[in-house]
């Protein structure tokens, strides 16, 4: 097939980051097919025969793992472009490097690749003394090596060149004035194709006018990477959003178009569906000037397609390759594995993206059957726990019906539930686009900010309000409140209702919204009623943080600013409007080794709970004795030591962590451990005393009012000087998903810098 005039639409795989698996290729392949796209270009960033040791050839593994790629992408019609990146240490006038480029190229040529591209991204302008001498330029250099190696190929009909400058932000002076470019442009062998990925790295829009510019510089129609869906540069953003801000009739003025999308494979159906739709409808738009290319409808179209995806059983060798390799117990010598070395792009190294494993699945839940196993080990019913919440977790693990498997220790294997198409287009509108929120998160944003700055309207100070505003304000919280129990059920479909494969690759994200989104909730929860100091932060801030939620961080920061300016997406975007959220420590912590589907929550405490915050720390008391209560006849006095006096004197520092069986951890906080001890001494003793008077002849409460006289004892002034203040944290120790403590914690910061009380944050 020649592919000097067709126009070249697909994918690249171009990201830093773990690479792809032979199997997700391949099914990559499939999804190519069906969409109609052409091309596939070869060249992640960490395969280290790729880019950092580019000189080496492959093993005779490698080159059959290589030759089965590009047959199954000709079997599928499509055109593979083997890809390689010697900018970082090539010697341009070096013969034996030269040489070196060579034996790489005609090896993979040898394996039926027809298709070509050398990349000079991301990489030093300088050259080296010998370059130097040789060379007029740094273009002079690139441009000759990428001449001599297409005459070695023999001139193929695809033969791709990147630029250092690849964009307009990268061009010195200017795209017009670039003398890089220009060189380029003018010495650089006409049939070779230009990458180039528009104004930015991330561009938000394509513009005809902006093509024109570089299509007259570079003296041909430039071949777009489009970094759109990209997000190796932000652990905390993934994009599910559709191809947009690209229209169709820019192939006129394009070589091709190749999208390189998120690391994590799963997570681009319907990035790749959308791109398909779009080239289709370019290529109908010569015959039918109506026929247009529209991204919302797009975007329907691709939801319904993957709805349909993820109901179906999960094809063989499709989960993901974190977990096979795990419940192998050996890591396969692959073409992607043995060569990865996850690198930023500055060239750090950088930690995996891959989400933390769990055990592998028993053999009653085989992968691709209808029961998959969760690894969820939520089960409460050590001894201690209390009868009742044991006997509710029991009625719970099988509310799932009779025959469900049971994994290693009685571990429920929970049934796939498709998730809804409410929820898929929730997920789809927090996850949505590097320059645009969806409609879900563009609402979070804006009714958080809204309630954040009218907060006044329910503060227990402003008595005189007029009460309309307050229900307004009470209104607005419920529907923030709403969209955050929304966001926690998505994190529990997410954990039961996909495949694994899916699982892993969306789950730190949708788990990483969910804890902010639980902080968010409390601190809204928080506010109502609340009795602000005078000198509390929120009324300042009103004038420094105007989210509009239809754009993003990065923006706020300058309008040219590429999206990792400002990191973190939606869940960063939400941290920041929290009074705490420049404390990015406490939003920085690794997914649970077990996802879970249990459902938490957290808010203010309330005198309801005080029964059950008693019985918790009993059983934590049961736990840590491993012995039974000793003194039935007074069940409330480990309560009353250990939550007590700070439920009596400060509960609106106190905040409470429940799931779906009941309270299973709380925080309280003490401001100023100095008063608060004064106030124990002549408040909360003297009912204690009362409470629990000598003549009850009991040894064991008398004990332990001697014990709470001593936990209000003095503390040295040295202490107190460095730590005025003081935390308490109880959580039952057999929760899954221990992130949700550290959430209940940064829930309670939050509200204490709410009133400007910074010496505990």
């Amino acid at each position: 097939m020649d592919g000097r005039s067709e126009f070249l639409c697909g994918v690249v795989e171009g990201f830093y980051g773990r690479p792809w698996s032979m199997e997700q290729r391949k099914v990559l392949f499939q999804w190519m097919q069906r969409w109609e796209l052409n091309t596939y270009l070869y060249g992640p960033k960490d395969d280290l025969k790729h880019r950092l040791l580019w000189r080496e050839v492959y093993s005779p593994e490698e080159e059959g793992q290589l030759r089965t790629l590009i047959v199954e992408s000709e079997k599928r019609g499509l055109r593979f472009v083997y890809s390689l990146s010697p900018g970082q240490d090539i010697v341009f006038s070096s013969s034996c490097d030269l040489s070196l480029l060579k034996r790489k190229l005609r090896q993979v040529s040898k394996l039926g690749c027809q298709a070509f591209a050398i990349l000079f991204d991301d990489i030093d302008h300088s050259l080296c003394q010998a370059d130097s001498q040789a060379f007029s330029s740094f273009a002079h250099a690139q441009v000759s090596v990428a001449n001599e190696i297409y005459r070695f190929l023999g001139e193929p009909p695809v033969f791709l060149f990147c630029p250092t400058e690849y964009c307009g932000s990268l061009c010195s002076p200017s795209v017009s004035k670039s003398p890089y470019l220009m060189t380029v442009g003018e010495d650089l062998l006409p049939n070779i194709s230009i990458i180039w990925t528009g104004s930015k790295v991330i561009s938000r829009e394509l513009s005809v006018e902006g093509l024109s510019e570089v299509q007259s510089v570079l003296q041909r129609p430039p071949l777009v990477w489009d970094n759109l869906h990209a997000n190796d540069y932000d652990s905390r953003r993934l994009f599910l959003g559709p191809f947009k801000g690209r229209y169709p009739q820019l192939a006129t003025q394009l070589r091709g178009l190749l999208l390189n999308p998120n690391c994590e494979f799963e997570a681009n159906y319907i990035p790749l569906h959308t791109l398909g739709t779009w080239y289709r409808t370019g290529r109908e738009e010569k015959k039918d000037e109506e026929y247009q290319y529209c991204p919302e409808m797009a975007l329907s179209t691709a939801l319904h397609d993957w709805m349909g995806e993820l109901s179906q059983p999960l094809q063989p060798g499709r989960q993901s390759r974190q977990a096979d390799q795990r419940s192998s117990g050996q890591k396969s010598r692959t073409l992607e594995s043995e060569n990865c070395h996850p690198t930023t792009k500055e060239g750090r190294p950088k930690p995996p993206r891959e989400p933390p494993q769990g055990d592998s699945p028993p053999p009653s839940s085989p992968e691709g059957e209808e029961g998959v196993w969760r690894g969820e080990k939520e089960g409460r019913s050590e001894a201690g726990d209390g009868e009742e919440r044991e006997k509710k977790l029991h009625n719970n693990q099988f509310q799932q019906g009779p025959g469900q498997p049971m994994g290693p220790g009685g571990v429920l294997c929970v049934g796939k539930a498709p998730l809804s198409e409410s929820q898929i287009r929730l997920l789809v509108g927090l996850h949505y686009l590097p320059h645009e929120h969806g409609p879900s998160a563009q609402r979070l944003l804006q009714d958080l900010t809204w309630l954040k700055e009218h907060c006044h309207l329910v503060s227990a100070n402003d008595k005189k309000g007029p009460p309309q505003k307050a229900e307004e304000w009470r209104g607005r919280a419920a529907g923030f409140l709403g969209v955050c129990e929304e966001i926690a059920a998505l994190h529990s479909s997410v954990v039961s209702g996909v495949s694994k494969a899916v699982l892993y690759d969306l789950y730190p994200y949708v788990w990483d919204l969910r804890n902010t989104a639980l902080v968010a909730k409390a601190f809204i929860c928080w506010l109502d009623g609340r009795v602000l100091s005078d000198s509390s932060p929120l009324g300042s801030w009103r004038n420094c943080f105007h989210w509009c939620g239809t754009t993003t961080g990065a923006e706020l920061l300058g309008v040219e600013s590429e999206p990792w300016v400002f990191k973190g997406g939606v869940s960063g975007e939400l941290q920041m409007l929290l009074p705490i959220g420049s404390n990015s420590e406490l939003f920085s912590h690794p997914p649970p080794l077990f996802p879970t589907s249990r459902l938490y929550n957290i808010r203010p405490y309330h005198n309801k709970d005080k029964v059950e915050l008693y019985c918790m720390v009993r059983q934590l008391q049961q736990r840590a004795q491993g012995s039974p209560d000793s003194s039935p006849a007074h069940p409330d006095l480990i309560g009353d030591r250990c939550l007590g006096p700070c439920l009596a004197l400060c509960p609106e520092y106190s905040m409470v962590l429940e799931d779906e069986l009941g309270v299973c951890g709380c925080v309280l906080g003490v401001v100023d451990v100095r008063s608060f001890a004064k106030r124990c001494q002549s408040c909360w003793m003297p009912a204690m005393r009362d409470k629990y008077p000598p003549r009850t002849g009991h040894a064991n409460s008398q004990e332990v009012l001697q014990q709470i006289e001593e936990d209000q004892g003095e503390y040295p002034d040295s202490l107190l000087y460095h730590f005025p203040s003081q935390l308490r944290l109880d959580a039952l120790p057999d929760l899954v998903d221990v992130s949700v403590t550290r959430c209940l914690l940064t829930a309670l910061l939050t509200a204490l810098k709410a009133n400007d009380i910074a010496s505990m944050v």
